[in-house]
């Protein structure tokens, strides 16, 4: 079945690994990006299957825009893929207000405003599955990159708000998690700081690692992209994917580390309470915990 898809981000690395395979797989594409003329080749090559469009996904104009495009070109949106994303590193002390703004604009602000511009459009049809690319960063505080973990973090939050009111409209959402991706992301799309000496152990190394990380990284574009295209045809996708060995590798351990500290202050968490008596337990007085609803699923 051929599908519609947006994906931000696409002049270069995953977003470009990404558009190229939707395109190969027989669908349909609104690629965008900053600079349009950097994707004009894929019109050259796939025609009328894809289209182009300029978008600062931090502009809701735009990107209301873009939406517009897919429902007026192919008559609908089935997949949107928000990849647009940077981030620098530097130590928290260092970085200024101004680049901490930009960095979550683009990377959260960006992803809210073109999610909520594709909502309408996939709730009038019940159907549609939104994929988010979080990071590792998104899971774990990264050193070195607090404006970027902010944002990865917030995402992961607003992504599963999100996937809780969209199940009950047939909407499906998904949080891409890479690792290591042997992309531009780590040359000319990030500033690396080493930063004062105080911060050397964290900061500076973080830096220092990414250069020599640089060309090495375990991710593959071109397979992230496969998987994404097996997601987007299921019925039943996970909501959160790590991609990348190395990704699966430190959530993992990330995850372990969580359930240890919280076995080892449950009895303080506990302690918070107000007491418990037989009144509460008789008359049901209590509140009971907030009905959650499964991650896409409408129950």
């Amino acid at each position: 079945m051929t599908q519609r898809w947006l994906i931000t981000g696409t002049s270069r690395g995953t977003g470009r690994a990404l558009a190229q395979a939707v395109l190969e797989a027989g669908h349909k594409v609104i690629a965008t990006a900053r600079n349009p003329e950097q994707i004009s080749d894929l019109g050259a090559r796939f025609g009328e299957s894809v289209r182009t469009f300029p978008l600062d996904v931090t502009d809701p104009n735009a990107a209301e825009a873009a939406v517009g495009l897919a429902v007026d070109t192919f008559g609908g949106l089935d997949v949107l893929v928000n990849n647009a994303g940077y981030g620098n590193v530097n130590s928290v002390e260092d970085t200024a207000l101004e680049d901490f703004r930009r960095q979550i604009e683009t990377n959260l602000f960006g992803t809210i405003i073109v999610t909520k511009a594709a909502i309408p459009i996939m709730r009038e049809q019940r159907s549609g599955h939104i994929i988010q690319f979080s990071s590792v960063g998104g899971r774990i505080g990264a050193p070195g990159r607090a404006p970027y973990s902010s944002a990865k973090w917030a995402i992961e939050g607003f992504s599963e708000c999100l996937a809780r009111e969209m199940g009950l409209v047939g909407v499906k959402v998904t949080v891409i998690e890479p690792g290591g991706m042997r992309t531009d992301f780590s040359g000319v799309s990030t500033t690396l700081k080493e930063g004062r000496p105080e911060y050397d152990r964290v900061v500076g190394e973080t830096a220092r690692m990414q250069r020599n990380y640089d060309g090495r990284q375990p991710g593959d574009p071109a397979r992230v992209a496969q998987a994404i295209l097996k997601i987007a045809a299921m019925d039943d996708p996970p909501f959160r994917l790590p991609v990348g060995s190395d990704a699966l590798k430190i959530l993992v351990q990330a995850d372990l580390r969580r359930l240890e500290e919280l076995e080892r202050w449950r009895e303080l968490s506990q302690s918070t309470d107000f007491p418990r008596d037989e009144t509460d337990d008789r008359s049901g007085s209590r509140p009971a915990s907030p009905p959650f609803l499964a991650l896409n699923s409408a129950v």
